[in-house]
């Protein structure tokens, strides 16, 4: 009985989709799009920190290449300038932000305990400069989920 051939383009083809896949279901972090998708007000990653788009421009394709996009942005988390300058048929990490709603458990020094009004798990995160006074124990508060980290609405 002779043995069963599979091309090998079959092979990578059904490796990179597992890789797919578990990138999407697993953690469901970040997914790839071209440059020309993006918009304003949407998010990108740079440097693996994801950012908020705060202006793109584009230039016409040229005699000896494609059209260039500049990406201007700013971490959601630090709050820096970040720029991308490449082709827009270039692909990008595009992180999943999600919003959620969450119960203040307790507040001890910088730092505030929050219970998930979902999923009910409990988490700590450290309070930022504009919330130092305003939050509650057993109020409501909104946070933002980005690439396994947490901040404060």
């Amino acid at each position: 009985m002779r043995p069963l051939s599979v091309p090998q383009s079959t092979i990578r083809l059904g490796m990179s989709m597992i890789a797919d896949r578990r990138r999407i279901q697993g953690d469901n972090m970040w997914e790839m799009k071209e440059i020309r998708e993006l918009k304003v007000g949407r998010y990108v990653n740079i440097d693996e920190s994801p950012c908020k788009i705060i202006s793109i421009s584009t230039s016409k394709p040229g005699k000896h290449g494609s059209a260039k996009a500049n990406i201007e942005a700013a971490d959601i988390f630090t709050g820096s300038k970040k720029s991308i300058n490449a082709p827009v048929s270039t692909k990008v990490q595009v992180p999943q932000i999600d919003k959620r709603k969450g119960q203040v458990l307790s507040i001890q020094g910088g730092e505030v305990q929050i219970m998930d009004l979902e999923t009910f798990e409990t988490f700590s995160m450290a309070i930022n400069a504009d919330h130092e006074g305003s939050l509650d124990e057993g109020g409501e508060v909104m946070y933002l989920v980005a690439m396994g980290r947490n901040k404060l609405l």
